[in-house]
């Protein structure tokens, strides 16, 4: 018997249990070509390789990438570390990847002020002008038009 990490296998309990997924995910990603565990019966027998993969998929999908640009990542790791336009590629999607959330959370950021402005109106309209609920002062407009207001004086 071997003690070389490289022989070691793993179940698909295995797996599931150290990277937090589901087996059915694990085997989603053997459908799609991302795994390819050897077969004694209906059990599935999972190599380093294979976990080293799981790794990589998991790792990406965390960082928002497709199973498309994980695969690529995949296959990149597999290619000898040393080639240039491989190197190249990996760092062109992780650059795409990061213009991507950056402009996502410019996009949050702005909402958020937004949320904020509306809120704050919505807050004075509720306080009136003498610090008494609008509705006390016998404000009787109607609540859709007064959010409404709110909004567009938050965007000014």
């Amino acid at each position: 018997m071997s003690n070389d990490p490289e022989d070691r296998t793993y179940s698909i309990a295995d797996l599931a249990h150290e990277f937090g997924v589901t087996a059915r995910a694990i085997r989603f990603y053997e459908d799609k070509g991302l795994l390819s565990p050897r077969r004694e019966g209906q059990r599935r027998i999972f190599t380093e390789r294979d976990r080293v993969r799981l790794l990589l998929i998991v790792r990406g999908k965390r960082l928002g990438f497709s199973l498309s640009e994980c695969q690529d990542i995949i296959d990149m790791y597999g290619a000898e570390p040393t080639e240039g336009a491989q190197l190249r590629r990996l760092i062109d999607t992780i650059r795409q990847r990061r213009e991507s959330l950056l402009e996502r959370m410019e996009d949050m950021r702005l909402t958020l002020d937004e949320l904020d402005q509306v809120e704050t109106q919505a807050q004075r309209i509720l306080d009136g002008v003498n610090g008494e609920p609008a509705v006390a002062q016998g404000h009787t407009r109607p609540a859709r038009e007064t959010v409404v207001s709110a909004c567009r004086a938050a965007r000014r």
